[in-house]
């Protein structure tokens, strides 16, 4: 299979992912304060949204790589 196909079908892929999913989120810890060798830490939530114009780009990107690396 030729690379142009394979990354091709991976942008259609990523892209299809990022407007079912439209985000994602993950924890994190930070530290909150800091006295001495006192140390106050909390687990963060931090939410990241995929807005739906980069998949879509994303689709139509990887479908245009797709038509031309089968027509080589």
């Amino acid at each position: 299979m030729k690379s142009s196909l394979i990354i091709g079908i991976i942008l259609i892929a990523l892209g299809s992912a990022g407007l079912i999913y439209k985000g994602f989120s993950y924890e994190s810890k930070e530290t909150v304060a800091k006295i001495g060798s006192l140390e106050a830490s909390a687990d963060i939530t931090k939410d990241v949204e995929i807005p739906q114009a980069l998949s879509v780009i994303l689709i139509i990107a990887g479908a245009g790589i797709v038509l031309v690396g089968l027509k080589k």
